[in-house]
């Protein structure tokens, strides 16, 4: 980074233009895509808050104490993040990624290039693959140009990944990204694009971790995957943020081709405020999709969900089940969304909610919704919200167990369901462990 755009950075909030000067040499943009960061400023500055635009999908998350005006943008070196293998090994990944303060470290298996395989910084992948990027970024990202906080992702997005398996090519083991903001806080906006070529396969994990410390911390996450006929996805998706990190407005969408399929696990655990949508298209024939969904909230944090499961073509499925906790005065807000367009006809949709309350002052809501517009199909969605059973916990202590193991035997059957269809072990140890950390 150059001593001048240092000093850009160090007095640049978001809401100012040296801002997007900032990002846009920090990633060396060629003329298109420092184009498409003007283009969505100018959108940016001239939008309202999105609750104006959709009032029903804000109006459950309060984000009027969010100045973005007094936010600097983080693109500064910012330490040295945590060690990832207690989310997946060095000898269970086919790479790692790490992203902090918009600089980026790739180590990966050497093989993949000799595939074909890209992974990438998404700046780096702009200069070394520009026809591929440029045909594939933000294509899939609905709103752009009214939605300001995507607006502002679009503008000043830094780091980032860029992750490209061509057809019939598969990777067996997980691909890592690890996007890291220190104390000093700021603002981040990590893009994550994933192409499947025809017939691939391919596991992406996706960490966003912040450190713990007293200035506000912003970020807005897109995650597009363009999932192409026959090939098959796996996103996972942790947001792992200190509790001064709000991150608003993020997306991760999916489009899915014929006969193709995708799996995203979306987990929520740390952060004062998260509101996450999380979308899967089902654009061809036989496309499939299921949604997992894990988080825990507590001690005041906000967590707010909402989910879509589109079926645009015939003979398509979706499969959705998202399971959360909350405790001391934490709030969580699930949405979810089945939408069957005219023709889409043996669509099979399936959404369940499930939130366990443990504490009092503790509250989750829960909102499923169906918008059919064919007549030949099956769609069912339920929730279900439920506060510990006194009956439960006096049985597990009379068998010997503390109150508080009693409880933590109940949040871990409660979670099961989810944590047993993560297939990498290392990684449900992971989750199990930080939410062993939550009750604590």
């Amino acid at each position: 980074m150059s001593d001048r755009t240092s000093s850009l950075v160090a007095r640049a909030g978001v809401l100012d233009p040296a801002a997007l000067e900032a990002a846009s040499r920090q990633a060396d943009d060629p003329a298109w895509m420092r184009e498409r960061r003007e283009a969505a400023w100018a959108a940016a500055m001239r939008l309202p808050h999105p609750a104006e635009i959709w009032p029903e999908e804000w109006r459950r998350t309060d984000t009027s104490a969010l100045d973005l005006a007094a936010v600097g943008l983080a693109t500064a070196p910012t330490g040295v993040p945590p060690d990832t293998a207690a989310v997946v090994g060095p000898d269970e990944r086919a790479g790692l990624l790490v992203a902090a303060g918009g600089r980026a470290t790739v180590e990966a298996d050497g093989a993949l290039g000799a595939r074909g395989v890209i992974f990438s910084d998404l700046a780096g992948a702009v200069a070394a693959h520009p026809e591929l990027v440029r045909e594939h970024f933000l294509r899939i990202v609905p709103e752009v140009d009214r939605h300001r906080f995507r607006a502002l992702h679009a503008a000043l997005w830094t780091g980032g990944v860029f992750l490209y398996v061509p057809a019939g090519v598969e990777v067996a083991l997980p691909l890592v990204a690890h996007t890291w903001l220190g104390a000093a806080g700021g603002a981040v906006f990590p893009h994550t694009l994933v192409v499947a070529g025809p017939g691939s396969r391919v596991t992406l994990v996706d960490l966003l971790a912040s450190a713990e410390g007293t200035t506000r911390q912003v970020a807005t996450a897109v995650a597009e995957l363009v999932v192409q006929e026959g090939a098959q996805v796996r996103y996972v998706a942790i947001r792992d943020w200190a509790t001064p990190m709000w991150e608003v407005g993020s997306l991760v969408r999916a489009r899915v081709g014929r006969d193709a399929a995708v799996h995203t696990l979306v987990v929520g655990l740390g952060g004062g405020v998260l509101k996450v949508d999380v979308e899967s298209y089902l654009d061809g024939p036989g496309a499939s999709s299921e949604m997992l969904g894990l988080y825990f909230a507590a001690d005041g944090q906000h967590m707010d969900f909402h989910t879509l499961q589109e079926h645009a073509a015939p003979h398509t499925t979706s499969d959705l089940l998202y399971k959360g906790a909350v405790r001391d005065t934490a709030k969580t807000v699930f949405a979810g969304l089945i939408r069957v367009h005219w023709g889409a006809q043996k669509t099979n949709a399936f959404q369940s909610n499930r939130n366990l309350i443990l504490s009092e002052g503790a509250r989750a809501d829960s909102i499923p919704k169906l918008e059919i517009m064919a007549n030949d199909l099956r769609c069912t969605h339920g929730s279900a919200t439920s506060r510990l059973h006194e009956d439960h916990i006096f049985y597990l202590m009379s068998r010997g167990l503390t109150r508080a193991q009693a409880v933590r035997m109940i949040v871990g059957g409660f979670f099961a369901e989810v944590f047993d269809r993560i297939p990498a072990q290392r990684l449900r140890a992971y989750l199990q462990a930080r939410i062993a950390d939550k009750m604590s």
